[in-house]
């Protein structure tokens, strides 16, 4: 949700993931984050959407007007207040909804109970699992420290010749290897480099071990190639000519068209 209104308020420095269901939600620009209250301030639309209500928002001076609902239930409150509607009555909040960057964040938690909908916190992973389907959902995330299970997956393919549009082990082309190796640790990516690389994950300045590599014959977006990091300057990928191979980074070939990476971990 973007409003063209000044910012009233100052996100918090800590990122947090979304999980609905068994989905982990991919915020492109606005991301959730921890505020001074340690409460989970997600940026509403995404994740209203996701748990099936509609939301619609209005200015109101500096803060937004917030009308969340579904066919039984509806929620109104305003940024920068410590009270909402639900249904008509009023409803006290621990924690405010906020404006930040021009975006109305909401608490998950108050939205999700407001709805009779469980929300648990994975602390290891700084993950809010929001069961909106009313069964109990497992993190996704992979830790960071199983980082060695993704790559030592990723490696059993080497050799697995190319094939275009290949999605599995017999033949992979190069973001059908990514998708298909994230998905055995249940992580979901978009099927094209290019997409992987304006949807998924957060840009990072050096890749560390499971982040993705993306290439183009000029150095620049749209990406043609894909790999994953395996760490010591090598990456692994499906390459036309030799199938699943690992590569270093930074030199020959690779390093004349390496330009970018994303951290999904």
């Amino acid at each position: 949700m973007l409003l063209n209104i000044p910012p009233a308020h100052a996100a918090g420095s800590n990122t947090v993931n979304v999980q609905v269901n068994d989905d982990l939600l991919h915020f492109p620009d606005a991301k959730p984050f921890l505020d001074k209250n340690n409460r989970t301030q997600v940026p509403i639309r995404i994740v209203s959407e996701k748990m099936g209500y509609s939301v619609s928002a209005a200015p109101v001076g500096n803060e937004v007007k917030i009308t969340i609902q579904n066919d039984v239930r509806k929620v109104v409150l305003q940024t920068g207040q410590d009270h909402a509607e639900v249904n008509g009555e009023s409803v006290p909040i621990d924690t405010k909804a906020v404006v930040t960057q021009g975006r109305a964040y909401v608490p998950v938690r108050f939205i999700s109970e407001s709805f009779d909908t469980v929300v648990k916190w994975d602390s290891k992973n700084e993950l809010a699992i929001v069961n909106a389907d009313g069964k109990d959902h497992a993190p996704i995330l992979i830790q960071k420290d199983d980082t060695d299970v993704l790559i030592n997956s990723a490696k059993k393919y080497v050799g697995i010749a190319y094939k275009w549009g290949g999605t599995s082990p017999n033949g992979f082309d190069c973001s059908g290897f990514v998708q298909f190796v994230y998905k055995l640790q249940s992580i979901t990516l978009p099927r094209t480099s290019n997409n992987m690389l304006t949807s998924s994950g957060t840009k990072v300045f050096k890749p560390e071990i499971g982040d993705l590599v993306f290439f183009s014959d000029n150095k620049k977006a749209p990406a043609t190639h894909v790999g994953i990091f395996v760490g010591d300057g090598k990456f692994i990928s499906s390459t036309t000519s030799s199938g699943v191979r690992v590569d270093v980074l930074t030199s020959g070939y690779w390093g004349n068209r390496y330009f970018a990476a994303k951290r999904i971990l």
